[in-house]
């Protein structure tokens, strides 16, 4: 099997580099809103600390307070892991990226075998890459229920 690149599409180079780059955008900005949703946590988390320090223990609204904190913890430790694994697909896209471009710069000079070696550690980036995107949007469709669920909850003991 010969691999050309002057007998080929002149957009082969950008064809194999656009898949990982729109994931690469897609991570990022997954990473981007997932980080804001932890430092709203992290905000809400120092308000409701403050407020417990203002309040006698054995309040109504002091225990209220003092039962969102576990739920605001493991929603920060869900945001966090989430947030990895956004980070890990990104650098992974990236990664798949640049060894796409090599690999296809080696073809050019007729190394066959490393390409077909880049084109797998390519696959095997990019599937990683995927792999960890899905679990990081599992994580953020818990910590998105766990939200309101709180908020629910928080709704429900304010009114009575």
């Amino acid at each position: 099997m010969e691999y050309t690149l002057t007998g080929a599409d002149p957009f082969s180079i950008l064809t194999i580099v656009v898949a990982p780059a729109v994931l690469t955008n897609a991570s990022s900005v997954l990473a981007l809103g997932t980080n804001n949703r932890l430092a709203r946590v992290a905000d809400r988390t120092h308000a409701v600390t403050a407020q417990l320090s203002k309040l006698e223990p054995g309040a109504r609204d002091y225990e209220v307070s003092k039962a969102e904190l576990p739920a605001l913890l493991t929603r920060a430790q869900l945001l966090l892991r989430a947030l990895r694994c956004f980070y890990l697909g990104l650098g992974l896209f990236a990664s798949s990226a640049l060894i796409s471009i090599a690999g296809s710069i080696v073809v050019y000079y007729g190394g066959q075998t490393t390409f077909q070696l880049a084109a797998g550690i390519g696959v095997l980036c990019g599937a990683a890459a995927v792999i960890s995107l899905v679990c990081g949007s599992v994580l953020m469709i818990r910590e998105t229920q766990l939200a309101v669920t709180g908020l629910a909850y928080d709704a429900k003991s304010r009114s009575g």
